[in-house]
């Protein structure tokens, strides 16, 4: 599923089916249980891992807390209880004991949210706030004797998507995937993917193994930010070549990463081979059984990127390469947790439906994991049954009984709008992890953290919550205060933005972010008496059929402003708190793209109304608000353009590299692929994003120059100029992404007062500039 983040929340639940296989596929997973309990790290290094993740987030509260591993009679949990030697501050105050060292850790996070009021989240969506917690000496006792014991209610919570690796993860050195794996272990994550540096074990098994040599690879692998895509198969050399200095030291990234998994007692989850081959292979071994993709949306069928090569997995050599691959990496990392991804028709469709041919596919897949490790198990995101009709139930039953009950394990992925155990009787009797409860495979992290925070607690929940009591307390434990005004407001949100039952998956379509790529004259305009910005009797556009993908709205605008208001009314009294000046500016960018959404299908009103003047004014005022909102997210490290960039710069060796990574970075969030000078990329704003920079830099510019064309096409009385407009868009977006030109990398800017100021300009029904609009009418 390859979306611009962010994207989907998908949550999931462990489940084995209820049907008459259920036993076996339960005693399988059970099997496997016991094996990675008997191979976890040792108590004592899955302590002191703890301690680690405690010394880094409350340095100050070290000597309070002492940590054990202890079993809770086979299942998962934690016990938080007062420690029997406290005496005087500095002695220990509590002691947190887990069945693993990611118990532990969950125990704490459990503690500090629970007792004293904190909250934690990623630096970039406001950091933690940690100021509610007690002086040493002083934290909140555990008012029972035995302490509290919290369970899993199941064995495993899984974290992320296959693409997460590129949208957010490209960049990342060692210092910033310590804190995401710190993260992990306070949210309770115990089965994340690792697939960082896997290019180097393939380097390496082709090079040793099969003789091919570096010049081989080079179109095989795509460049830095596009790995998640030629690892499924969808592209090829896109952005690269990958220089050597990248292998080495991802792989040696790759390994510090596992190391601080298994140390925590996580069981990570490492890639398989899927048959994705590099073109040398069909001359090194002519006879071997090859097959040519589809083409997955560049713009001209261009092989040069296009149409990757598949192993059939009949062919010997499947086998031989599967077990070739997961033997490097049992060599290189030393150790396994058993568990392997692998999704071999990720958006590629099989070249065959026979189901047989489906079932060998499937069967020779496994047999490579099981090949090179003998108590592996297929891991499978069933993302695949959502997005591609060909997966008719007689091919998809044979591609799931193609593995031995219990060696496979498919992820739901889009079961909270489109559920496929629903449709295909739970899997076909295959074990499961479904939705509402414990998992996450997001495409982009880094945004909407009450998502992140109410989800992961899922883990460790037995029954159904209170949604509007856990958000209550979420605006107290993320502010440190609490304030019925802000409660207020986030319970607006929660019924409204967090509260989309429509069905719909891509929720990042903004004008600003997505630019329409089409003649105006097919925009259709029409109204709803519905969600107004200015007041509810009011009107919005409403979605018919369009020639392109319109803004998805699917909440009360009206209502979100009050939430704003609220926000901004009590700003005074939190305008120190990082966490809120990251959500008010989250919040007031939000209701601005929707606003800026109705002003672009104003200006083409206009324009169909032949009313040059209104669609100037329209224009102008669309591309104010665009360079507004530029300066509104410059306000918060967390929407800035200048650090994934220079993230990207970071990582390179030399000049050369700094231009390639550079212009992969700008080119991930703007356009994929090949375009000509007259035809964009399918894949333009894939991966869109609302960043400071970019929005000065390239999204107002682009619209600026689609409406000059909409003015000069009414003034010359013309039709308006679909090829010249492409013409000049391509070429600002193929300067944009080889440009050199530097961002800030910390914010600047009051937020509070930006907020104010902009709600008072667009939004304030007492503004006279705001009845612009309205005027139009």
């Amino acid at each position: 599923m390859n979306l611009p983040f962010p994207a989907i929340f998908l949550i999931f639940i462990f489940s084995i089916p209820s049907s008459s296989t259920a036993a076996t596929g339960v005693n399988a997973i059970s099997r496997l249980i016991e094996i990675q309990d008997r191979e976890r790290a040792p108590p004592s290094v899955q302590e002191a891992a703890a301690r680690g993740v405690l010394l880094r987030l409350l340095p100050s509260q070290s000597s309070s807390f002492q940590f054990r591993i202890k079993q809770c009679g086979g299942e998962y949990c934690f016990v938080i209880k007062n420690h029997p030697s406290f005496a005087t501050p500095g002695d220990p105050q509590i002691l947190i004991e887990g069945t693993t060292g990611v118990d532990i850790v969950s125990g704490l996070h459990w503690y500090l949210k629970h007792w004293c009021g904190s909250h934690i989240s990623w630096d970039k969506t406001g950091g933690s706030q940690l100021f509610s917690l007690p002086n040493v000496g002083f934290l909140p006792r555990i008012p029972h004797s035995a302490g509290i014991s919290v369970q899993r209610p199941i064995p495993w919570s899984y974290y992320q998507n296959a693409v997460t690796s590129s949208y957010s993860f490209a960049w990342w050195d060692w210092e910033r995937w310590e804190k995401e794996i710190d993260w992990m272990a306070l949210q309770g994550v115990n089965l994340p993917l690792a697939f960082t540096g896997q290019e180097a074990i393939w380097q390496k098994v082709f090079q040793e193994k099969f003789n091919m040599s570096m010049s081989d690879l080079d179109d095989f692998f795509g460049g830095p930010a596009f790995l998640a895509w030629s690892r499924m198969g969808n592209l090829h050399g896109w952005g690269g070549p990958l220089p050597q200095s990248w292998f080495d030291k991802q792989l040696i990234l790759q390994k510090k990463i596992l190391a601080r998994m298994y140390e925590l007692g996580m069981t990570p989850v490492l890639p398989a081979f899927s048959g994705n081959v590099p073109a040398a292979l069909k001359y090194i071994f002519p006879s071997a059984k090859i097959t040519r993709l589809g083409n997955w949306f560049s713009v001209k069928n261009d092989l040069k990127w296009c149409c990757t090569y598949l192993l059939d997995a009949t062919d010997p050599l499947f086998i031989e390469i599967g077990k070739a691959f997961i033997e490097k990496q049992l060599q290189e990392y030393g150790r396994t947790g058993h568990i392997y991804n692998c999704d071999t028709f990720d958006e590629n469709t099989p070249p065959i439906d026979d189901p047989e041919y489906i079932s060998s596919l499937g069967a020779a897949t496994f047999k490579g994991m099981q090949s090179g490790d003998d108590d592996a198990v297929w891991l499978m995101q069933g993302w695949l049954f959502s997005y591609d009709p060909f997966w008719r139930p007689p091919q998809m039953k044979a591609l799931l009984h193609s593995v031995p009950l219990g060696k496979l394990v498919v992820l739901d992925l889009f079961a909270e709008v489109k559920p496929i155990w629903v449709t295909s009787e739970q899997f076909y009797g295959v074990p499961y992890i479904w939705k509402v409860g414990v998992g996450m495979s997001m495409e982009g992290i880094e945004q909407n953290p009450i998502v992140y925070d109410l989800m992961s607690e899922m883990a460790f929940q037995q029954k159904k919550i209170d949604v509007k009591a856990w958000v209550d307390m979420y605006s107290t434990r993320r502010y440190g205060k609490s304030l019925p005004l802000i409660q207020e407001g986030w319970n607006v949100l929660y019924h409204t933005i967090y509260n989309c039952t429509d069905g719909a998956y891509d929720k990042n379509r903004d004008v600003i972010v997505a630019f329409p790529d089409v003649d105006p004259s097919l925009i259709s305009v029409q109204y709803d008496q519905s969600h107004h910005y200015y007041r509810p009797s009011g009107t919005v556009i409403k979605e018919i059929t369009d020639p392109f993908d319109r803004p998805h709205l699917w909440y009360s605008t009206s209502e979100v402003i009050y939430a704003l208001e609220l926000f901004i009314t009590i700003g005074d009294e939190l305008s120190r708190s990082k966490t809120y000046r990251y959500d008010l500016v989250d919040l007031t960018r939000q209701v601005l793209a929707k606003y800026a959404n109705e002003l672009f299908f104003k200006v083409i009103e206009a324009y169909k109304s032949h009313d040059v003047h209104g669609m100037t004014l329209l224009s102008q005022r669309f591309l104010d608000l665009v360079e507004d909102l530029d300066t509104l997210l410059a306000c918060h490290d967390g929407f800035l353009l200048g650090p994934w960039l220079e993230s990207a710069k970071q990582l390179a060796q030399n000049e050369e590299q700094e231009r390639q990574f550079e212009w992969n970075a700008r080119t991930q969030i703007t356009m994929w692929f090949d375009n000509t000078k007259e035809e964009a990329s399918l894949l333009r704003d894939y991966g869109n994003k609302y960043w400071s920079g970019l929005l000065h830099d390239y999204y107002g510019p682009r619209a600026a120059i689609y409406f000059k064309y909409l003015r000069e096409s009414l003034e010359r009385g013309e039709d308006f100029k679909l090829i010249e407009w492409r013409r000049e868009w391509i070429k600002l977006t193929n300067e944009w992404q080889k440009s050199r030109n530097t961002f800030p990398v910390e914010s600047k800017g009051d937020a509070l007062n930006t907020s104010r100021w902009l709600f008072n300009k667009y939004l304030n029904l007492t503004n006279t500039e705001t009845k612009l609009i309205e005027v139009q009418r």
